[in-house]
């Protein structure tokens, strides 16, 4: 079995906002930095996303990729790699748990990253703990402070509003 890192984050919302956020892949290079372009080519019974094309600059890694998605439950998203210019295997997880009644969510990324260009395997646990730490942060700051991002509650809109 590959080896894989994992790490995980707590977010002050409800996993269905959480959830939201991942799942709105047009919305991703506004908020991944490494994202610069998402295209939904399929789509299951529910209007989730199955297969998802990507634009990376991560610096070093350019790529253009697309990836497979698997919905399990609602606190569950795995995808893997459907094709690449650079990547031989991209697979990875986002798990939510809710926490506090429900009012908080702790978001566990795991990811396999594997090149097709030689590395150490230190090397590539280093560049995948890069990215679950940014795409963590990335989320986290996305879901607390966009009250416009999906499934974001009316209560978080009026907060935002009496802070202005």
């Amino acid at each position: 079995m590959a080896e894989h890192t994992s790490s995980n984050i707590t977010i002050e919302a409800a996993p269905a906002e959480v959830m939201g956020v991942i799942a709105d892949f047009a919305r991703y290079p506004e908020w991944t930095g490494e994202v610069k372009e998402a295209e939904i080519l399929a789509t299951d019974d529910r209007g989730r996303a199955e297969k998802v094309r990507l634009v990376l600059d991560a610096g070093a890694i350019k790529d253009d990729h697309t990836l497979a998605y698997t919905w399990t439950g609602e606190n569950e998203v795995s995808w893997s790699l459907v094709k690449s210019q650079m990547l031989r295997v991209l697979d990875g997880s986002y798990r939510l748990t809710a926490l506090a009644g429900g009012t908080r969510t702790e978001v566990t990324y795991q990811l396999t990253v594997d090149v097709k260009i030689p590395m150490l395997g230190m090397i590539k646990r280093k560049a995948e703990k890069v990215i679950i730490d940014r795409a963590l942060a990335g989320l986290k700051k996305r879901v607390e402070s966009d009250p416009e991002a999906p499934g974001a509650t009316t209560a978080t809109a009026a907060d935002e509003a009496e802070k202005h």
